[in-house]
């Protein structure tokens, strides 16, 4: 079976070791110490998966704790059904976090454009003048 240093996890999933060592304190990994007093990491083809899945996790935007979970749980029995449904609702929770997000994004924007159409036509009607550090100044200004 394939082991792995910390070095070489860090420079396959482009992550520093310390990300690394801090996932373990987090209880995410678990490498086996070898060397004298220990004081080697030594990762298995299984920490290395549970890096990957952690790192996948983080993209989606989870939490470590609910990668925790959802990692420990891929782990357990094949009985994948409570796993499903634990993931279904993680997915769930995160799909309407990122659909509040867009629709602040989109009031953001909307903001933007009113904001660059109103300098625009301030412009073009000669009404804005600038201070000395170039920002429009307008009448009721």
């Amino acid at each position: 079976m394939p082991t792995y240093t910390i070095t070489e996890l860090a420079r396959e999933f482009d992550i520093t070791p310390r990300a690394i060592r801090f996932y373990e304190d987090q209880g995410l990994l678990s490498p086996s110490r070898e060397g004298a007093g220990g004081r080697t990491r030594v990762y298995s083809a299984r920490e290395r998966t549970r890096l990957k899945l952690t790192l996948r996790g983080k993209r989606l935007g989870l939490t470590l704790s609910e990668i925790k979970s959802l990692v420990d749980m891929y782990e357990s029995p094949k009985d994948s059904s409570a796993q499903l449904n634990r993931f279904l609702e993680v997915l769930a929770r995160h799909r309407e976090a990122l659909e509040q997000q867009r629709e602040d994004i989109d009031v953001t924007l909307a903001e933007i454009a009113s904001h660059e159409e109103r300098c625009r036509q301030m412009l073009d009607g000669g009404g804005c003048a600038a201070d000395e550090e170039g920002k429009p100044q307008t009448e009721d200004a």
